[in-house]
């Protein structure tokens, strides 16, 4: 059958930084503590092409190696190596440089804060491998939600409350702790209360080449302890009055969210570099709070997410 990608020549000749195959539908399995976890995925698999004259590059083999590999066992960085020199194996006189980026959410069983139940948390995971030259680098991308109460406004808020507290109680000779204790627990007393909103953490940690497996669940615990406020799965209102708790005692505006991770990250010697994210979806008006922060290594992350060159 004629081959026209490897017979026929470009109209326009040049070499492309990438080409090859979005969106590929692959179930994928990563170890978990009671055994696999599956679930699908959507894969790139890209290869550069470097001789400007040929038309095209083999994007069926892309597709097979992708098959055959990531369904075959669980994702390891030796799996997405693997896969990653294969590209470059049956592109060998067209490319010298690779990619294969993996998107899938992965299922973790979250303990409930109070109560003995529990349930199932879905987070955005990203993994993204490039071969160039026989240098391997990667990089595991990570989301979480969580709750962000405003510093300000609660500042506000226990003024209301203070000046509340002044006209309920002004010209008693004394205070009765029963009274008080009764205004408190009330909302004529608690006349107003601080803003929250559902906030998220994205996160892109370049790792060091030396693992064996993704260190998913524990950068995710990394991230939801740092910020100390995630959203909850099953909640009876011994859960939701911690929740209450944390959230008052983690005051935070991004730029503190930011921060937080930052310092966390810091503290990671797997991670070689990273970017990161905070943004909280305000309550008070309708744009976002945003802050963003990176490591700050030489040639590596800009503002962007994107790493220097």
């Amino acid at each position: 059958m004629p081959d026209i990608a490897s017979e026929a020549r470009p109209a326009v000749a040049g070499e492309l930084d990438w080409v090859g195959m979005g969106e590929i539908e692959v179930p994928v399995s990563l170890p978990g503590t009671d055994g696999a976890v599956s679930g699908p995925a959507r894969v790139t698999a890209f290869v550069n092409l470097t001789r400007p004259e040929v038309r095209g590059i083999h994007m069926s083999r892309l597709y097979l190696h992708v098959d055959k590999l990531l369904s075959s066992e669980p994702v390891s960085p030796c799996t997405v190596r693997r896969v990653l020199k294969e590209f470059l194996d049956s592109h060998a006189d067209l490319s010298d440089r690779a990619m294969l980026k993996l998107r899938f959410e992965h299922m973790v069983r979250r303990p409930a804060l109070e109560s003995d139940n529990s349930g199932w948390r879905s987070y955005p995971i990203e993994i993204t491998g490039i071969m160039e030259r026989n240098q391997f680098s990667l990089e595991l991308g990570v989301e979480v939600v969580y709750s962000s109460t405003c510093p300000c406004s609660a500042a506000l808020a226990r003024q209301l409350i203070q000046e509340r507290f002044r006209q309920d109680f002004d010209g008693a000779d004394s205070l009765d702790p029963a009274k008080v204790l009764a205004w408190l627990g009330s909302e004529q007393g608690i006349c107003a209360t601080p803003h929250s909103q559902r906030s998220t953490a994205e996160v892109r940690a370049k790792l060091v080449p030396s693992f064996q497996s993704f260190p998913i669940v524990e950068m995710i615990d990394r991230l939801e302890g740092a910020l100390k406020t995630p959203v909850q799965t099953a909640v009876k209102r011994v859960d939701e009055q911690a929740f209450a708790r944390l959230n008052g005692q983690n005051l935070m505006f991004c730029e503190d969210a930011a921060r937080r991770l930052q310092a966390a990250l810091n503290e990671d010697d797997r991670i070689a570099d990273f970017w990161l994210r905070a943004t909280h979806y305000e309550s008070l008006h309708p744009h976002n709070a945003v802050a963003v922060a990176s490591k700050g290594v030489p040639g590596g992350y800009g503002p962007d997410g994107a790493i220097g060159r």
